[in-house]
C-alpha cells in the first residue's frame, strides 16, 4: 500500500480524499494557490506545499509545479479528484514517467476515452448501442449537413475532446445548422484547443443515467448500480439519485451488464462511469468519465462501498475486494450540489466570504464540504461550496429529508442555489419522478417558487411579514 499520496486538487474533493487517506493510515500532501491559504483541505492534511499564483493555470492545471512538488515531497502517487487535471492525458503520463502511481486509468485509457468519436466507434465496433449520428469527426458544412439530413432534426453537435456541455449545440431546424456548427467548433478550439466536432441525434425526453464501475488489473469488473443525472442546468448536473425511477429492474440489469461490458472493450482498470442516454425503454452510450465523479456520494449511500478508498486500493495493486453478487443496494440516496450562485439573475455566481454556516444533521444526512464560516469563496474556481446527501428508505423518503436537509442548511454571505434546490424538491414532478434532462427549462416556475418558499416557512408562525423578511435573507442567503 502507499505510504504517501499528494492530492492534486481543492475544495470539498480534496477533503474527501484527505480523509479517505487517514483511514488508510496514509500520509497526505496537500496543495494549495494563494487564496486557498486558509483553506479546510490545507489544514487538514498531514503536509502542504504552495503553488504560488492564484489563476487556475498557474496553480492546480500547472503540471510542472505538481510533479516537482510530488517528487520533492517523495510521494508514491497522485490521486487528481475530479475536474482540473483529473481526465489529462498528458499528466497522466507524466506522472507514470517520473515513477509515481497516478491513481486513475493509463494515460492512453484516457486519451482513448477522452475522444468522443473514438471511444463512440470502439462501442459501435464491439456491438454497444450508440446514439445515430456520424461515425468520426465533421470536417465541414456540407458534410454536416448530408448527415443532419440523414438522421433528421434535433440534432446535437459536440466537441470531440469536450465535456461538461462546452462546444455542444443543440440544432432544431435546418436553417440554424451553419451558424450552431460554426459556432460549437470554435467554442472547442478556443477552450480545448481542438475544434473537431461530431454529430448525433437528439433524443427527446431524455433521462442521463450513469453507471458505476471498478475494474482491477486482474480483468474482474464490477458494477455499483445506476445514477439518474437528468437534472441539469446547461448541461451541468445540478441533482442526483440512485436508483433511477425510470428503469425497472430487467433494463437495470441489461445495463449494468453492457457497462461492465464498455469497462472490458476499453481494457479499463480502477474507477470509472459509463454514461448512457435512456428515452422510451432505449438506452444508449454516451461516454465514458475516467475519474472520480462529483456524485459518488450517492453510490456510496446505497451500498456502503468507500469508492475512493477502493480506487486507492486498486491503484496499489489490489484486486477487487468484492463481486458482483456482493454488492448489495439499499433505499434510496439523493445529492444535492449546493453553489455559490444566484438563482434569480441567471445562477451568476456569489463569491463572497460566507458570514455564518450550519449544516444539517439527522439520521441519513451527510455534507461534504470544503468551507467554514469566514471562509473566502473565491471567484478563481468553480462556484461549488459543497455537496447534500441524503439516504431514504424509499424514494419519497428520500425526497422528504433532502426538503427538510435544505431547509436546515444556512450559508450566509455569498447567494445560493439552496431556494431554488428547494423550489425542485417541492415540484409535484420532480416528487413523481417524471423528469427529464429539459426539466429545468420546462419549469421556469420554479424560480418563483424558491421566492415563495419563505412564507411557506415562516407565515405559519403568525410572524409579520417586516418580522420574518431579514431571517429568511439569513437562512437563505439572498436578499428579496
Amino acid at each position: 500500500m502507499f505510504k504517501k499520496v499528494l492530492v492534486a486538487n481543492r475544495g470539498e474533493i480534496a477533503v474527501r480524499i484527505i480523509r479517505a487517506l487517514k483511514e488508510m493510515n496514509i500520509h497526505s500532501v496537500a496543495i494549495y494557490s494563494d487564496c486557498d491559504r486558509d483553506s479546510l483541505h490545507r489544514m487538514y492534511a498531514d503536509s502542504s506545499y504552495p503553488l504560488h499564483g492564484n489563476k487556475a493555470a498557474d496553480t492546480y492545471m500547472n503540471m510542472e509545479k505538481i510533479l516537482r512538488i510530488a517528487k520533492e515531497s517523495n510521494v508514491d502517487a497522485i490521486h487528481p479528484g475530479y475536474g482540473f487535471l483529473a481526465e489529462n492525458e498528458d499528466f497522466a503520463e507524466l506522472v507514470e514517467k517520473n515513477g509515481i502511481t497516478f491513481i486513475g486509468p493509463k494515460s492512453k485509457t484516457i486519451e482513448l476515452m477522452g475522444n468522443k468519436i473514438a471511444a463512440r466507434k470502439m462501442m459501435a465496433e464491439a456491438g454497444i448501442p450508440t446514439v445515430p449520428g456520424s461515425v468520426g469527426g465533421v470536417a465541414s458544412y456540407d458534410e454536416a449537413k448530408r448527415i443532419a439530413d440523414a438522421i433528421g432534426y434535433p440534432l446535437l453537435i459536440k466537441a470531440a475532446a469536450g465535456g461538461g456541455g462546452v462546444g455542444m449545440r443543440v440544432v432544431q431546424k435546418p436553417e440554424d445548422l451553419q451558424e450552431m456548427f460554426e459556432r460549437a467548433r470554435h467554442q472547442a478550439e478556443s477552450v480545448f484547443g481542438d475544434g473537431t466536432v461530431f454529430i448525433e441525434k437528439y433524443i427527446d425526453d431524455a433521462r442521463h443515467i450513469e453507471f458505476q464501475i471498478f475494474a482491477d488489473k486482474y480483468g474482474n469488473v464490477v458494477h455499483l448500480g445506476d445514477r439518474d443525472c437528468s437534472i441539469q442546468r446547461r448541461h451541468q448536473k445540478i441533482i442526483e439519485e440512485s436508483p433511477s425511477s425510470a428503469l425497472d429492474e430487467a433494463t437495470r440489469e441489461k445495463m449494468g451488464e453492457v457497462a461492465v461490458s464498455i469497462a472490458r472493450v476499453a481494457d479499463y482498470q480502477t474507477a470509472g462511469t459509463v454514461e448512457f442516454i435512456f428515452s422510451k425503454g432505449e438506452f444508449y452510450f454516451l461516454e465514458m468519465n475516467t475519474r472520480l465523479q462529483v456524485e459518488h456520494p450517492v453510490t456510496e449511500m446505497l451500498t456502503g462501498i468507500d469508492i475512493v478508498k477502493t480506487q486507492i486500493s486498486l491503484a496499489a495493486g489490489n484486486p477487487l475486494p468484492f463481486t458482483q453478487e456482493e454488492i448489495h443496494f439499499r433505499g434510496h440516496a439523493i445529492e444535492c450540489r449546493i453553489c455559490a450562485e444566484d438563482p434569480l439573475n441567471g445562477f451568476m455566481p456569489s463569491p463572497s466570504r460566507i458570514t455564518d454556516y450550519r449544516t444539517p444533521g439527522g439520521i441519513g444526512v451527510r455534507v461534504d464540504s470544503g468551507v467554514y464560516k469566514n471562509f473566502e469563496i473565491t471567484s478563481h474556481y468553480d462556484s461549488m461550496i459543497s455537496k447534500l446527501i441524503v439516504w431514504g428508505s424509499t424514494r419519497k423518503e428520500a425526497v422528504a429529508r433532502m426538503q427538510r436537509a435544505l431547509r436546515e442548511y444556512v450559508i450566509t454571505g455569498p447567494k445560493t442555489n439552496i431556494p431554488y434546490l428547494c423550489a425542485v424538491m417541492d415540484c409535484g414532478e420532480f416528487q413523481s419522478g417524471t423528469i427529464n434532462t429539459k426539466f429545468v427549462e420546462e419549469h421556469p416556475q420554479l424560480f418563483d417558487t424558491a421566492k415563495a418558499i419563505c412564507e411557506q416557512l415562516y407565515v405559519p408562525f403568525g410572524e409579520k411579514k417586516s418580522d420574518y423578511i431579514a431571517s429568511i435573507e439569513w437562512r437563505l442567503g439572498f436578499a428579496l
